[in-house]
């Protein structure tokens, strides 16, 4: 399957669905009762089905998450993945950056990352120091795009103002029912300033899947598609929107993939984005900050 794209700033372009690795390996620290080979399995399989975009980050169960993900590229053509990692909010003076890159590079078995990021602001380091790391990196070619995650509109306007380099993507926690990205304006200034909005949890850890709306269920009968696949649908149908997901089986994974096979009638897109029920203006997990 050939994932479409969606291009942004300095024509940047990104798969508007890719491989989430959230829990693959343990949360924040490694679990040693976590089946590793079932999940280098899902993660071949997805690359296998066409899926080139793997997000990842050195929090994920404390880098053995991109241990991991390294084992199961290996063997792939790594020019046509697309491969993002980010660097955690405690590693973001200048020197941590660079080490913390260096790490992630070993983990993940590859000399440059397609895009890297911050994973979320910390408001004790100034970000001057964090960007001139950063700015380092594509300098040197070893990473090709940044980006940011969980920033807020003004923070995500004053980065733009301390890189040199474009902040292609903002990833963000966003779905059916966490609107706090268009309530607060960050969508509209994305897309005013053609940054890419990456967004995480698209079905809400499985809340929208089980959804018992009108809505979703006048949907599901007109479309023939899951309530996942609907939800999903809706995300890469909002402008500058691409989404990740984690998907530990074969079916999970199939399923969200034809959530990319159809188009909604405009009008449909309109009445989840205004009728859905229970949306909440900010993010139970990572608010912006």
């Amino acid at each position: 399957m050939n994932i479409p794209l969606k291009t942004g700033i300095a024509g940047f372009s990104m798969p508007v669905f890719g491989m989430g690795t959230w829990m693959i390996g343990g949360e924040t620290e490694r679990n040693p009762a976590n089946n590793d080979e079932r999940d280098i399995i899902a993660l071949r399989y997805a690359l296998h089905k066409g899926v080139t975009h793997i997000d990842t980050a050195e929090m994920y169960a404390d880098g053995h998450c991109e241990t991991l993900v390294g084992l199961a590229i290996s063997g792939f053509d790594r020019s046509k993945l697309f491969l993002a990692s980010k660097v955690w909010n405690t590693n973001l003076r200048h020197d941590d950056v660079l080490r913390s890159f260096e790490f992630s590079l070993k983990r993940l078995g590859t000399d440059y990352l397609d895009l890297y990021m911050i994973h979320k602001p910390n408001l004790e380091i100034g970000m001057q120091e964090t960007f001139k790391a950063l700015n380092r990196l594509v300098t040197e070619k070893t990473v090709r795009h940044i980006g940011v995650s969980n920033f807020s509109t003004d923070r995500l306007c004053s980065a733009l103002n301390m890189s040199e380099n474009p902040i292609v993507v903002n990833q963000v926690h966003y779905n059916l029912i966490y609107r706090e990205p268009e309530r607060s304006g960050l969508t509209e200034f994305c897309r005013r300033n053609n940054i890419l909005i990456s967004a995480w949890r698209p079905i809400q850890k499985g809340l929208i899947a089980d959804s018992t709306s009108q809505l979703m269920r006048e949907l599901t009968e007109k479309y023939n598609k899951s309530h996942a696949q609907i939800a999903i649908n809706w995300l890469i149908s909002q402008q500058k929107t691409v989404t990740i997901s984690t998907m530990r089986t074969q079916k999970h994974l199939d399923d969200n993939l034809d959530a990319l096979n159809f188009s909604m009638d405009q009008s449909d897109i309109e009445r989840l984005t205004n009728d859905y029920p229970g949306q909440q203006d900010v993010s139970d997990r990572v608010p912006l900050s």
